[in-house]
């Protein structure tokens, strides 16, 4: 890679700051702790100046592939441009100095905040309120089901299973079992949507929810959603929304209004946060009214002399995270739905859209689009037309890294053999869109023409294909230090 570790490099005494002089008395260390916690030898830490620290960390950043360097097509993963007025926001002392402890007097704008934006989010869900606390969107699942279980319990019921369709979210079963139910799969039919025959026979009274990923993961609308409602809450069912792909619904469809009982957002997705290493994410959850009173707390409510933590409720599920949610993150999505508002929310989700199918007419004659049709913000293509020339999925996506995109993401939904899952974002432009569609063609011709070129790729990347299997099995993460003489 050509970047030395921190450890390899600098010098003894070398150091990037100065200490003032001491102040107060001068005392040993080793007079002020007990003998048998004194160091057998030297610490050993690399001694640097603050250039060489800072040029490190430079030239490792360049290596990594992020929004802000690249296209980042990662289908369900909506990898879309953070702006940067986000960060400027929640870099405001008033924010970035709270403490969560402080009274509530001195942190009513604060409060202010997380209130208006649990608002704006019913209003975009059509849902009667809502929870912040929720760390991710696995973690809104979960609490998500905590309330589902909470209600059927304080209805005296005492319900078993779980519904997810088989183009639903990984993350979908094991917030299930985690939260106690069993979950039932459910086929999807030849046009990738919910089979409703087959989701009639699994609907029973041991049925707690439905767990819907609308549009799922084919980035296909599920266009029977008002059927499946009617077929769910006839049964004494709720239905569970996973909103990860929201940044197709934005101020087109609320799912309040198609019977959905519970929804979770995901504010690194839809609404701009940092995704991944630039987390942390965020998973608020909206419920009806039928759920209200099982929502985690503290809430915050509005009062004639400002805004509180609400903690009278008696059937709350508790507290799912400490203290409120992860405060930063909802500042910057805050921000993000204040610098848009309405009209341009909308724009968001029809910007995503039209981007989503100007890519697929451009790559569907060179790859298998196994369920053909109109997709929205995402679409899924196999790479079973290469497989012919003993090119896999795995070698196209390794591939596009020597043209400095990275990879959409590969070999899911799993009822699609050799899948590539691609979610262009709104905020690609036309020719970015176009320049990874040439990519794409490209590399579907040398699969077709000189395959080897794919198997042995990346070869413009800092290190070459790596043994992924190898490496999660033996994993070393140990700096053998030389032991100096």
């Amino acid at each position: 890679m050509g970047e030395k570790l921190l450890f390899e490099f600098g010098s003894k005494e070398r150091q990037g700051t100065a200490l003032p002089d001491m102040d107060v008395p001068e005392k040993n260390i080793k007079e002020m702790i007990p003998e048998q916690f004194h160091r057998k030898a030297p610490l050993r830490l690399p001694e640097l100046s603050e250039g060489e620290v800072v040029r490190h960390f430079v030239n490792l950043s360049s290596l990594n592939h992020h929004v802000d360097k690249g296209f980042y097509p990662l289908g369900s993963c909506t990898m879309k441009y953070n702006p940067k007025i986000n960060e400027d926001t929640a870099a405001l002392e008033g924010f970035r100095a709270l403490h969560p402890s402080q009274p509530e007097q001195t942190v009513q704008g604060a409060l202010q905040l997380m209130y208006e934006m649990g608002q704006y989010l019913c209003e975009i869900a059509g849902l009667a309120g809502l929870t912040l606390q929720p760390s991710a969107g696995a973690h809104g699942e979960l609490t998500g089901l905590m309330m589902i279980r909470a209600y059927h319990e304080a209805q005296g019921r005492k319900r078993k299973y779980v519904l997810i369709p088989d183009s639903a979210h990984g993350t979908n079963p094991a917030s299930v079992r985690i939260a106690g139910y069993a979950s039932i799969q459910l086929k999807s039919n030849e046009k990738g949507l919910v089979d409703l025959d087959n989701l009639k026979a699994a609907l029973n009274e041991d049925t707690a929810a439905l767990m819907l990923t609308n549009p799922n993961t084919l980035g296909i609308f599920e266009a029977q959603i008002a059927e499946i409602e009617k077929l769910v809450h006839e049964a004494g069912a709720l239905m569970y929304m996973d909103g990860a792909n929201m940044n197709a619904l934005l101020g087109i469809v609320r799912p309040g209004e198609l019977g959905v009982d519970v929804l979770h957002f995901n504010l690194h997705k839809t609404f701009s946060t940092p995704h991944g290493g630039g987390g942390p994410g965020s998973g608020p959850v909206a419920v009806s009214e039928a759920l209200l009173d099982f929502l985690p707390v503290p809430r915050i409510k509005k009062t004639d002399s400002g805004y509180a933590f609400d903690y009278e409720r008696t059937q709350s599920i508790g507290n799912v995270s400490t203290f409120y949610g992860n405060f930063a993150i909802i500042v910057r999505a805050y921000t993000y739905i204040r610098m848009l508002g309405a009209k341009g929310l909308r724009r968001v989700s029809e910007g995503a859209i039209l981007n989503a199918n100007y890519l697929l007419s451009l790559l569907k004659d060179y790859y298998d689009l196994p369920y053909p049709g109109t997709p929205m913000h995402e679409f899924v293509l196999s790479g079973e037309r290469q497989l012919k020339y003993g090119v896999k999925t795995l070698d196209i996506a390794k591939r596009l890294l020597d043209f400095g995109v990275h990879a959409p993401t590969v070999y899911f939904p799993l009822i699609v053999h050799e899948a590539m899952m691609i979610e262009p974002t709104e905020t690609e432009s036309k020719e970015a869109i176009e320049d990874f569609a040439n990519i794409m063609i490209q590399i579907a011709k040398e699969a077709q023409e000189n395959p080897d070129i794919l198997k042995n790729a990346p070869v413009n990347t800092p290190v070459s294909r790596l043994d992924e299997a190898g490496a999660a099995r033996t994993l070393n993460v140990r700096y053998q230090f030389q032991e100096e003489e």
